[in-house]
């Protein structure tokens, strides 16, 4: 069974989404119950939604929306990550006021923000509290981005983190080493895992299995079994391929790997780490 733990869905009636109007493939509403049709014919068993960088004043009115789905007869949502924005005074209230039922770890999208974002003093001390409460932080950065990844982890040692999408290397570019280089120095945080999800976005759109394979097969290298989980970054993933081809990519990428192996990365590391 997979554990997709990165879920994007949208609602624009609901929630308003400042950055869709600039992708405009991405620019319309994405449905649970478009993605459920198509996620349990493909083994998808269960699901965290990923927060979707939503208007700040409508943060909460995202999590109420993705408690409500969960509530469903036999939902696959068992969490929610939320947005939320550590660099301001108001965290703390903010995090005392979850629902611990419904959130199961956090992020704050950092490729948006000016880099000294990450690094201020408010923003690592309210990093800290999430590993006082028991949850996870989604770290979302550009490659170039990935020593500040590894500056964070560094400065919130209680906290656990879990990289997105690889680090986003440039596939297309052909941008390995760099990435290898830096992916290999933040492996050696252990409160860091990453997350295997969607990568098929950041290549060209006539990728192969060989294009994607040495980034899949340096992220396990680098982190071991143990500290890795699958996404499927759905509906970013349609940019260059369908929810079912990255699928399908997946279980061809390791194809050869053990079943203990598999089992830790489509689910057992992700129940592990988000407490399903």
């Amino acid at each position: 069974m997979l554990i997709d733990t990165h879920l994007h869905l949208i609602d624009r009636d609901r929630i308003a989404y400042p950055w869709l109007k600039d992708v405009p493939p991405l620019d319309r509403d994405w449905s649970y119950d478009a993605y459920e049709a198509e996620a349990r014919r493909l083994g998808i068993g269960a699901t965290l939604h990923m927060e979707v960088d939503c208007a700040p004043h409508d943060i909460g009115k995202e999590t109420a929306w993705i408690a409500e789905l969960m509530r469903r007869p036999d939902s696959l949502i068992k969490g929610a990550i939320s947005s939320a924005r550590p660099e301001s005074e108001g965290f703390g209230a903010f995090l005392d006021g979850l629902d611990l039922a419904v959130v199961r770890g956090i992020r704050r999208v950092l490729h948006v923000v000016p880099d000294e974002v990450s690094q201020g003093a408010r923003f690592r001390a309210n990093i800290r509290k999430l590993g006082q409460a028991g949850l996870p932080f989604d770290i979302c950065v550009l490659a170039r981005q990935l020593p500040l990844a590894a500056a964070l982890a560094d400065s919130c040692e209680g906290t656990e983190f879990v990289l997105d999408h690889c680090g986003v290397p440039d596939i297309a570019g052909e941008g390995f080493d760099d990435w290898a280089r830096d992916i290999t120095k933040l492996a050696k945080r252990p409160n860091v895992s990453a997350k295997i999800s969607g990568i098929s976005a950041y290549a060209a759109p006539d990728w192969t299995l060989d294009t994607l394979r040495p980034y899949a097969e340096h992220i396990i290298a680098s982190f071991g079994w143990s500290r890795v989980v699958w996404g499927s970054d759905s509906p970013v993933c349609t940019l260059n391929a369908s929810l079912s081809q990255w699928v399908a990519a997946t279980r061809a990428l390791f194809s050869e790997a053990s079943d203990a192996e598999r089992r830790a990365l489509f689910s057992g590391n992700a129940r592990r780490i988000w407490s399903l």
